[in-house]
Parts: structure tokens; sequence; C-alpha cells
């Protein structure tokens, strides 16, 4: 008993000090009486959840739901994973079946927010979160959603208070860092936002987004050579990340390095091919190259990939941010808001959910 007990600690430390790798291999060592339990299974699912392999934990959290149909804990965390991964109707049953089941948990109230976000019904999932706080003052998970959902109402004073209540309730809560650092690039205060991210990294130092996000501001204060060995370190973590590929292929072409900007987005390319963003940028690189039909011909797959220019601000923001003097085509003009959607615009494509596919 006493070595189960070990074995299960060992595991629950990894996990809280996010050696996620680590935690996944102590607890699925377990032997299987152990190893199919809701407590086991929810941690594992949580540590796949914190490495961005959505469709791993939320294998784990179907398999809990169905042996533990009773359990709350860990259901916000898998509400959350159903909404990375798009899927409304899963995420509506389970929203029903805890709302049914106990109305006086924070977890069930959680899950209806991310239910109701995911439908893009903010002021619903506004008022399920705050109803996830009235219920449980110390639940840090619901303040940091809340505070995600004022930032897409682009309420953001409203969101700092939000993240900063998460932090107080839970100052190790790395996610709520990450909401103030967020909001602080949106506002252009890149070093407030460079101060935030990096300590959310100082919680969660195998977090590939982070560092992402880390390099970014770096580069948007200058730093171009710290922000690729920001996210080169990045990629070291996490090799298939799309975002971090994306963002270090835009360093390089904004440093005139096109040749190495283009074999980047070659390989984005393979990870992500139906992304019109990698398209664009392949053809702003060919443009720069003096190399005319290939950038025309990269700019009209870009077009039939996104024929409805979802990703225009994307692009524009991509103009401002890596492209400052970009000759022969008009200045980007867009406002404050649109000129962060590089880094929070972008997290909604493709870029940042392929990671989902792959695993």
């Amino acid at each position: 008993v006493m070595a189960l007990l070990r074995e299960l600690g060992r595991g629950y430390l990894a996990l809280c000090s996010y050696n996620c790798r680590e935690a996944i291999n102590i607890l699925s060592s377990l032997p299987p009486q152990h190893y199919n339990t809701g407590w086991v299974l929810t941690h594992i699912g949580r540590a796949y959840f914190e490495l961005a392999e959505y469709t791993q934990a939320e294998r784990l959290f179907s398999e809990v739901r169905r042996i533990e149909s009773y359990r709350v804990e860990g259901m916000e965390i898998y509400s959350t994973t159903l909404w990375h991964l798009q899927k409304d109707v899963a995420l509506s049953a389970l929203s029903k079946d805890l709302t049914d089941m106990d109305k006086d948990c924070p977890e069930a109230w959680c899950v209806a927010g991310n239910c109701f976000s995911l439908q893009r019904e903010h002021d619903i999932a506004i008022k399920f979160f705050q109803r996830a706080i009235q219920v449980d003052p110390s639940f840090a998970y619901a303040y940091t959603l809340l505070g995600h959902e004022f930032v897409l109402t682009e309420e953001l004073d409203r969101a700092l208070a939000c993240f900063r209540n998460a932090i107080r309730v839970n100052s190790r809560h790395y996610n709520a860092w990450y909401g103030l650092g967020m909001i602080y690039y949106k506002q252009e205060k890149f070093n407030l936002a460079e101060i935030h991210f990096k300590k959310a990294l100082s919680i969660n130092p195998q977090s590939s987004v982070l560092l992402c996000h880390i390099g970014v501001v770096q580069h948007a204060l200058k730093k171009s050579d710290a922000a690729l060995e920001t996210l080169n370190r990045a990629i070291g973590i996490d090799p298939k990340n799309p975002l971090c590929k994306f963002h270090r292929a835009s360093i390089l072409f904004a440093n005139d390095k096109y040749k190495a900007a283009l074999q980047e987005l070659e390989e984005l390319k393979q990870i992500v091919p139906k992304e019109s963003l990698v398209y664009f940028l392949i053809g702003k690189v060919y443009k720069k190259l003096g190399q005319t039909h290939l950038a025309l011909m990269n700019f009209s797959w870009a077009m039939d990939l996104d024929p409805k220019g979802a990703n225009n601000q994307i692009k524009e923001a991509i103009d401002k941010r890596y492209l400052p003097e970009d000759e022969g085509e008009p200045a980007a003009e867009v406002d404050d808001s649109q000129d962060s959607s590089i880094m929070t615009d972008a997290d909604d494509t493709q870029l940042h959910t392929a990671e989902s596919d792959d695993v």
C-alpha cells in the first residue's frame, strides 16, 4: 500500500510541477486495477491537456465518464478540451449531465459556460462562469475562464480583474498570468506582457505555447535574436507546434532571412496543409526573392483556401507587425485591437488547433 501511495504521490507531484510526460509515465505504469480508476485517468488526461494533446486527453476523460459517470472533479478541464476540439455535441451533453447531477459544484457551471462560449454566446457564458464563482469563490479556474470570455467581448478591464482574482486565489495558476500577459500584449504594453508571460513560464517551464508568446513579444520589443532563441526552445519541446514554426518563419522573414523562412514554411505546410496564412507568407517570401510567378501562385492558393477572407485581419496584422516596409503594396490599416490579432486571432485558426489533429 505504501509503495502504491508513493507512486501516486510521485505522479501527482510531477503533474503539479508541470512535468507532464513524467507524470504520464509514472501513472501509466500503475497496476491495471489502480490505473483504471477515475482519479488516475483524470490526472493523466490533465497531463495530456497541459501538453496540448487534446485528442489523447479527450480519450482519457471520456473513459472517466464511462467508468465513473458521477465524477465532477476534472470535468472543467474535459470541457475545455472539447472546446479546443470544437466538439459542440459532446460538450453540450456533458454540460446537461453535470448541471442535472449537481447544481452546487463550480465544475458543472464551468462546463456550461464553455458550452455557450463554443457557440459564441458570450453573454450567457459569462453568466455561467459568474455562477461558478458564486458557488465556490475559491475556484481559480472559473475566474480564468471568465477572464478569457471578457477578452473575447473586448472588456479588458473586467478581464484584468478576473485574472488578478484567480492569482489571488492560487498564485501558481499559470493560466491567469498568461491571461494578464495576453491583455498587456493587446494593449501594446510589451514589457509588461513579457514579464507576465515569463512568470507563467516559471510555473510551467515545459509549455511551448508560453515560449511561443514570449518569442512574439520579444520580437515586438525589437529583440529578434532573443525571440528566435525562445522560439527554438519552444520547437525543441514541441517540434510539431505549428504556431511556433509560423512565428519563427515570420521573424526570419522580417530579418531578411528569406531562404531560412521559406524552408520553415515548407515544413509547416506539411503539418497544416490547408492553412491559408502559410501560403500567404510563402507568397510574401517569393515576392521578396523576385520570383513573382511563384508568389502569385501561392497568393492564389491562399485565396482558394480562405475565399471569404476570414483571415484578412490576421494577414493585415502580419503586414504591420512583421513587414512594416513592404514595397508595392498598400500599408495595412488596422486599429489597435486588430494589430495584436497575429497572436490572438491566430489561436482560433488551424495553426493552433492542428496540434490536436496530429496526435
